[in-house]
């Protein structure tokens, strides 16, 4: 495993060779979150699951993950959020999932919110631009932790999808497009497609962190983690007892734009270069050093082409 890790980095230093002064030029504090950052991958590497498998969530349900995904469990996940400028909440985060393809540059957040059942007869009366102006205020509210720890704030732009639900298979979806404050209209942005599914305690949250120029693909990852997510007997949606459970303080529109909504907060990944250059620590750790070669290779190429300056 270590010797992994060394060579990775080797494969690095060669890959990032052009970016060198822009490294050295770059701010001290700048420097310590990318180090963080690639350590927080590492130990992510060597603590996580390799799909297919089937996952244990808490004591409440059961992930089938996929061939080519891979799954952080809760700590070593903390650390990566974390370090990606996230306020997480340890009490409710479960694990991350990641994909292990060459081009996949998405990142699955699972949290489970043990409120109590989720009443659903409010889904028909929702009206998506209040549920909007929730989600601004909640992202506002988490830049003062995010300002304070030096990242760049973010603001919510609009939907990529507006909120659906399922009545039958009791399962949520929403999605939000958001970009870093004083970004380009132009520019990629941030997405958070959030996908939820409802138990008798509470609620699993599965929020998939993209980019717009890939959501169209991506979201279906989303779903496809949605479906493959079931809970334990006793703990399903249609288990419910009246007499006996304990019931939300409030209903399925929390979930979209409410003080539930707020609670979750809405996460980013950092910048394209900063993941990929902690990410491709992860693919050499657990065996998937064709798709750091294959980078190395293509920049040599580029290189080839462009010639001396």
């Amino acid at each position: 495993m270590r010797i992994l890790v060394a060579v990775a980095c080797a494969v690095l230093c060669a890959a990032f060779v052009g970016l060198t002064a822009v490294v050295q030029a770059a701010p001290a504090d700048e420097a310590t979150r990318k180090a963080e950052l690639m350590a927080a991958w590492q130990a992510a590497s060597q603590a996580g699951t390799d799909g297919p498998s089937d996952v244990a969530l808490t004591d409440q349900g059961v992930l089938k993950l996929p061939p080519d995904y891979f799954y952080v469990p809760k700590g070593e996940g903390l650390r990566v959020l974390r370090a990606l400028g996230n306020v997480v909440n340890d009490a409710t985060f479960v694990g991350l999932v990641v994909g292990r393809r060459q081009n996949d540059d998405w990142m699955v957040v699972l949290k489970h919110i043990k409120d109590g059942y989720i009443r659903d007869d409010d889904a028909k009366n929702w009206n998506a631009d209040e549920l909007l102006s929730n989600l601004r205020a909640g992202a506002e509210e988490a830049n003062k932790d995010r300002l304070a720890r030096g990242f760049p704030e973010m603001a919510v732009v609009g939907w990529v999808e507006p909120p659906a639900y399922d009545a039958t298979t009791h399962r949520l979806v929403w999605s939000l497009l958001a970009k870093e404050k004083g970004q380009p209209d132009d520019a990629p942005k941030n997405v958070n497609y959030n996908t939820y599914a409802l138990g008798r305690d509470g609620y699993f949250s599965l929020n998939l962190l993209s980019g717009s120029e890939r959501i169209a693909g991506d979201k279906a990852v989303a779903h496809e983690l949605l479906s493959d997510l079931s809970y334990n007997a006793g703990k399903r949606y249609e288990d419910f007892s009246a007499g006996t459970d304990r019931v939300a303080e409030y209903g399925l529109l929390a979930l979209v734009g409410g003080v539930a909504a707020k609670k979750l907060g809405l996460l980013a990944l950092a910048g394209a270069f900063i993941l990929k250059f902690a990410k491709i620590i992860v693919f050499a750790v657990i065996g998937v050093g064709a798709a750091v070669m294959s980078f190395v290779r293509r920049k040599r190429r580029n290189d080839s082409a462009s010639g001396p300056a």
